[in-house]
């Protein structure tokens, strides 16, 4: 975790934290993985330079990420159990509390992309499968055939979590079969591939407006139908005139606790500090019930910034007014 960062505007970033490990992270990996890391930051560090708004910057910071093979969003998404890539992401705008979320996509290149369409163009919050799918097209998005999001590194993800007799119920993160695996809460070894990778952005505008983006392919060989975290509002997305929280990690376990909303609650109602409630959060909430769950990346409207996560590591950035950025993939 980062602590003691601050920024007067800017976009904070995620791509999940289901990271290889520091043996098979060689210097080209590693390489790729912060060039797109870099990119997002500077897109969407482009729309608040230009006095855009913040759920902008991290529908442009996201996007980047989506269309990267190495995360597990958009077209680096996971395969459920019937070898089905479906896609889920939300957005939020923490100055008017409106939010957009889409479930189950399968064709649609910016899952993010159409959450912010939701958001800003129909009566409702969310919108799942076919019927998201519809909307997307009614409004021109840009779709694609399912084979377009197929990769062979996901492929092979799925395949191998059917041979261990994973879907419904993982028993952790990962991002790749030799990913850091942390131990269990009885203390036997935890499988380790392909329940992370989710992408989330936060920022912080011109205006001192806050907003959180998160998209994800959820987790490898899952259940037909599963939704996790990424997009329900309060769970893995959370923005107000406070803070903005996106998050990456064991989904079900942060829909019971409403992480990116207790994050929120913690500040609004004891007066915590965004240090303080994110760490509690993860080092405690989380950290106690199912030990190396996950992370987040959050902002303050005074521009504290925290990368706060209980894995070995998250692929993560941030950037300031300066133009910089920042990325960071292991402690």
């Amino acid at each position: 975790m980062e602590s003691q960062i601050q920024i007067d505007r800017g976009v904070v970033i995620h791509g999940g934290v289901g990271t290889l490990t520091a043996a098979a992270l060689t210097d080209e990996i590693a390489a790729s993985y912060r060039a797109v890391l870099t990119e997002a930051l500077l897109a969407g560090s482009a729309v608040i330079q230009s006095g855009g708004p913040a759920v902008d910057a991290t529908v442009a910071a996201v996007q980047i990420m989506e269309d990267s093979e190495l995360f597990n969003a958009g077209r680096g998404s996971n395969f459920d159990e019937r070898g089905v890539i479906t896609m889920d992401a939300s957005i939020m705008d923490g100055a008017t509390l409106d939010a957009g979320a889409v479930a189950g996509v399968t064709n649609v290149r910016s899952p993010v992309h159409l959450a912010q369409l939701i958001m800003a163009r129909s009566e409702h919050l969310m919108l799942i499968g076919e019927g998201a799918e519809s909307f997307a097209r009614s409004q021109g998005v840009d779709v694609t055939e399912p084979s377009f999001f197929h990769t062979q590194r996901r492929w092979d993800e799925m395949q191998r979590a059917k041979e261990r007799g994973e879907s419904a119920r993982p028993n952790v993160l990962g991002d790749a079969d030799d990913v850091m695996a942390p131990a269990s809460a009885d203390g036997g070894p935890i499988s380790a591939e392909g329940k992370s990778g989710t992408v989330g952005a936060v920022a912080l505008d011109s205006a001192g407006h806050l907003a959180a983006a998160t998209s994800t392919g959820g987790m490898a060989n899952k259940m037909w139908g599963r939704v996790g975290d990424s997009p329900v509002i309060g769970a893995g997305t959370y923005a107000s005139a406070l803070c903005a929280v996106s998050c990456t990690g064991w989904g079900e376990y942060f829909i019971r606790n409403a992480i990116a909303f207790d994050v929120h609650a913690r500040m609004a109602y004891t007066g915590a500090t965004l240090a303080e409630a994110t760490h509690a959060v993860i080092f405690e909430t989380l950290q106690k019930q199912v030990p190396g769950s996950g992370g987040m990346c959050a902002l303050d409207a005074q521009g504290r910034v925290e990368l706060c996560f209980n894995t070995p590591g998250m692929y993560r950035g941030w950037i300031g007014e300066d133009g910089e950025p920042h990325v960071g993939i292991f402690r």
